[in-house]
């Protein structure tokens, strides 16, 4: 996977309008949809993805109706993986996640790739990263 800077604009990015998210502790559940009201985005569908989900694609998580999973621990690693939104929104998503320090999470942007991939996939890749980027800033203090 590549790294591609997302534009501010207000162009929507692929797929369907809507945010997977994993390992969102019961309780932090709807501190994040209050999050998303703040901003504007209260109407932004979720799907709260659990250990079952591991092996689905992200196209079918995406097809699953909004909620669900809500209320329902999960063991994931936290990740929120955002779905044609537009780019502006994103950067507004994450500048809020930063604000409220927010327990940190991977992030993704579903592209006509990942979205074949399954959230297990998706979350190893996303994590290998967080490893790559992590060893390059450690180079660079070097």
């Amino acid at each position: 996977m590549t790294f591609e800077k997302v534009s501010n604009s207000d162009k929507p990015m692929h797929g369907q309008r809507k945010l997977i998210l994993c390992a969102f502790p019961v309780e932090a559940q709807p501190k994040f949809k209050t999050l998303l009201k703040m901003i504007q985005m209260k109407d932004l569908p979720i799907v709260w993805a659990g250990d079952d989900d591991k092996e689905v694609t992200l196209s079918d998580i995406l097809k699953m109706e909004a909620n669900r999973g809500e209320g329902t621990a999960s063991s994931l690693p936290r990740a929120i993986i955002v779905s044609g939104i537009l780019e502006q929104e994103l950067h507004y998503l994450m500048s809020a996640c930063r604000q409220t320090k927010m327990k940190p999470a991977l992030w993704a942007v579903v592209t006509p790739v990942s979205e074949k991939w399954t959230l297990k996939e998706l979350i190893e890749e996303l994590e290998a990263e967080r490893v790559a980027m992590a060893n390059m800033k450690k180079g660079n203090r070097s």
